[in-house]
């Protein structure tokens, strides 16, 4: 079984609190064999699963069934509800139960959705619990060796040459290909990779979604979905997609909505701040299964999108910033694809090349623009150049090598 103590650290960080924590993330990321890996660590553990028919007898018969369990000793049990959300009130069950039982317990509750933000499911659980995200496998967790975030934030291209080339290389590819999701990723095997892909999404859109929402064109959904890929890393219009499936405006900006709900997607707004002529509205998609993408170059560039999407997600839970992903765009049709920011404040833009080690022009005038260090990432291997633009720098390297080091919670 992998291990991930990224997610560890993070669960230890945020359970001291005694609120309920809210796994959420894509389906088959890991979340149920991570929490049950969790739930090992605590003498007193029960573990429920509201799509096996006895735990939901269970639950039925007595809403309060944790307190039934076969202790070791006096300490607080953990309580694992997995799939809680397909519960038609879930949310005032878990009000319930946390303010009848907090303190005497942890609750951990998981799920293939973004739970913090549904919307259906009764009263709000405002106050009452903490959010976390679990993701498929990325470079950074994988690798041994990571900068802390204090230093990153310090002088981001720093050189922080802490892991195997070879090594990071390897994993790199791997996850190029496999994508992160641990199965497909740890068969390695391009038939079996076929097989999941082509049922994932569908089981999700015609099981997980069509469960929640009383859709009734699911098939033009798995349409839009399958146009997706080819649109990666580009700023989407919704009006052309509107126009090609035939549907409204409103209906595709709701489906991509649900999409990113469920972790089909996630997306990249605009950065607009001191930028001239900039594009406010067009958001870019990108993957989480990233094999989904079959060209390489936006293929390529879907990898590193979320592998700063997740180290972003991971840093603001456990509360070290603000952090945010944007990408910069004007209406010339310059663009640099990705910039962190940090309570508003840009600390660093990325830029993504497939063969060009050339650094990009568009990158050097936001560079100018914004007053920020800059990296181009680029795919071939053995690159590392410093290049001076006035008193900054960009730093030109292998993709691998800088993303093997970003921190993580574990680092």
């Amino acid at each position: 079984m992998l291990k991930r103590p990224c997610y560890q650290y993070l669960w230890e960080t945020l359970s001291k609190d005694r609120k309920i924590i809210l796994i959420s993330g894509p389906r088959q990321s890991g979340k149920t064999t991570f929490s049950q890996s969790l739930g090992e660590r605590f003498p007193n553990n029960i573990y429920f699963n509201w799509d096996a028919p006895s735990s939901k007898k269970m639950f039925l018969r007595d809403p309060a069934f944790f307190e039934k369990m076969d202790r070791k000793d006096d300490s607080a049990p953990l309580v694992i509800l997995d799939e809680i959300h397909k519960y038609k009130r879930w949310k005032n069950y878990l009000k319930g139960i946390y303010d009848e039982f907090k303190g005497r317990y942890h609750f951990l509750v998981t799920g293939s959705g973004r739970l913090d933000l549904w919307e259906k499911g009764g009263e709000a659980l405002t106050g009452r619990y903490m959010p976390m995200n679990l993701f498929p496998l990325t470079l950074s967790e994988l690798s041994k060796n990571k900068r802390n975030l204090a230093d990153f934030k310090k002088n981001p291209l720093r050189d922080f040459d802490g892991n195997p080339v070879s090594q990071t290389k390897d994993i790199w590819n791997q996850l190029l290909k496999f994508g992160g999701f641990p199965e497909p990723f740890v068969k390695s095997k391009e038939d079996f990779l076929t097989r999941w892909s082509e049922s994932y999404a569908r089981q999700i859109i015609r099981d997980d979604i069509r469960s929640v929402f009383d859709l009734k064109d699911i098939a033009n959904m798995e349409l839009l979905y399958a146009l997706l890929p080819s649109k990666s890393g580009s700023p989407i219009s919704l009006n052309n997609i509107a126009q090609d499936l035939g549907v409204a405006f409103d209906t595709v900006k709701n489906w991509l909505r649900i999409f990113d709900l469920f972790y089909l997607v996630f997306s990249v707004s605009t950065w607009t701040p001191k930028i001239s002529r900039s594009i406010l509205k067009e958001k870019k998609l990108y993957f989480f299964n990233v094999p989904e993408v079959e060209e390489e170059g936006p293929r390529f560039e879907n990898l590193i999108a979320l592998e700063l999407h997740k180290s972003i997600a991971l840093w603001n839970q456990a509360g070290l910033g603000q952090f945010k992903l944007h990408y910069l765009r004007n209406k010339d049709g310059e663009e640099a694809d990705f910039l962190i920011a940090n309570k508003n404040v840009p600390i660093l833009l990325v830029e993504t090349k497939w063969n060009d080690e050339n650094v990009s022009k568009s990158l050097i005038r936001f560079q100018n623009q914004l007053q920020v260090p800059a990296a181009q990432l680029v795919k071939k291997e053995g690159i590392f150049r410093r290049i001076k633009n006035g008193d900054l720098e960009i730093l030109v390297v292998t993709a691998h090598r800088w993303l093997s080091s970003l921190p993580d919670l574990s680092s």
